[in-house]
């Protein structure tokens, strides 16, 4: 990336911090957890306190309002010792219970600051879709504080999630890899989803990140870093989380349990062939280290596993989708007596329910692909370049 693309970016929560009134009148939620910081690391609820934004309520997502949680988990929290403040927990909420929630805390509008990175499954941008759907049925403002998109925003992969499909990894038509900041996204699914889900939009308004380009990634923007949830630890763990993701999908470690997750994969049944096979794909802006580890928990704990570490040579070469779709042909080849998919429900394959790859991909296409020996990587050509897949007027930066 050349020097014009590097510069310093004022996040949203950081120009509301500003000039509270640009959240509007009222008293006022804010969607929040560990991320939820000013460019200087101070925490946004307790510093827009004292800025005088009439804050009277928290609400957290997955993994919880200060981000202990692992996958799957939120936090017990009822009050939020920093602020005083009440906290409510959206995880597993939805519907008329949401709509209870919103009602219970007595907010007027609700500002969501959450960093998302890029990619369709991961959860805090469907939070937030769920919360403008409750938004626009209770009549509560929506206000976006937005952040850049870790990855850039000029590439998009894979297809449109078929919403027979959809599942809180994936609530609308969205590409795998989005391309698209939280703002945009809140737009395009104000503009397509929220309507069907809610009989109407939702009052919404974005405070822009100002000072980003989309060809900025996260080490470009001057921001710091913080993690988003437990096995998101650094840039690079972003960098391939949109392909790698896809193995939770697996009987495949993604490596949860280590300090490289996402960037490392294996399973037992793993030999010396699957780095050499990767390597003769020769795909673009990544090399395959073969590694074995131990993780500490989840799938597989306590046991010695084989398999890959991702480096990433070429961050604009890099497409994580189509290299991790390579990669689980690449298994099903090699192995086809131990490869299996998971369910929905952490089963593996044969137990009668869904697969939770179909969720992750947003259809059966690519599973059914993989099984038959077919050429998967056709089914990872995204929609269009985010300004496209996304809609005219969604955009609001070049």
């Amino acid at each position: 990336m050349s020097t014009a693309d590097r510069g310093t970016v004022t996040t949203g929560i950081a120009r509301l911090h500003a000039a509270p009134e640009l959240a509007g009148p009222g008293r006022l939620g804010l969607v929040t957890n560990h991320t939820g910081v000013l460019p200087d690391l101070r925490p946004a609820a307790p510093a827009l306190l004292r800025a005088g934004a009439r804050l009277v309520a928290l609400f957290g997502p997955e993994h919880g309002l200060h981000g202990t949680g692992q996958a799957g988990e939120s936090e017990d929290l009822r009050t939020d010792p920093d602020t005083g403040l009440p906290v409510y927990d959206t995880y597993r909420s939805g519907g008329e219970r949401l709509d209870k929630l919103l009602a219970d805390s007595g907010v007027d509008a609700l500002v969501y600051d959450l960093q998302d990175i890029g990619a369709r499954c991961y959860t805090y941008v469907w939070t937030m879709f769920d919360l403008m759907v409750s938004a626009a049925r209770t009549g509560v403002r929506f206000v976006v504080a937005d952040r850049p998109n870790p990855l850039g925003g000029r590439v998009s992969e894979g297809p449109l999630l078929d919403e027979a499909w959809a599942s809180f990894v994936g609530r609308a038509a969205v590409p795998v890899r989005h391309g698209l900041t939280c703002g945009e996204l809140a737009r395009q699914l104000n503009a397509s989803a929220v309507p069907r889900a809610a009989g109407g939009t939702a009052d919404l308004t974005v405070i822009e990140a100002v000072g980003w380009r989309r060809a900025m990634d996260a080490p470009a923007t001057g921001l710091p870093w913080v993690a988003p949830s437990p096995n998101i630890p650094a840039p690079a763990t972003a960098t391939v989380y949109p392909g790698t993701c896809l193995f939770e999908g697996t009987n495949v470690s993604e490596g949860r349990g280590t300090t490289q997750p996402f960037e490392i994969v294996g399973a037992p049944y793993i030999d010396a062939r699957f780095a050499p096979s990767l390597a003769e794909l020769d795909l673009p802006g990544v090399h395959f280290r073969d590694l074995r580890f131990v993780p500490a928990f989840h799938k597989h704990a306590g046991r010695t596993l084989r398999g890959v570490q991702l480096h990433v040579t070429d961050r604009e070469a890099f497409t994580p989708v189509r290299t991790a779709v390579a990669m689980l042909a690449t298994l099903r080849r090699l192995y086809p007596d131990d490869f299996a998919w998971h369910t929905a429900d952490g089963g593996t394959e044969g137990t009668g329910h869904r697969h939770f790859i179909d969720l992750l991909w947003g259809s059966d296409r690519l599973r059914r692909a993989v099984d038959a020996g077919e050429d998967p990587l056709p089914l990872c050509d995204p929609p269009a370049p985010p300004g496209r897949w996304a809609g005219d007027g969604v955009l609001l930066y070049r």
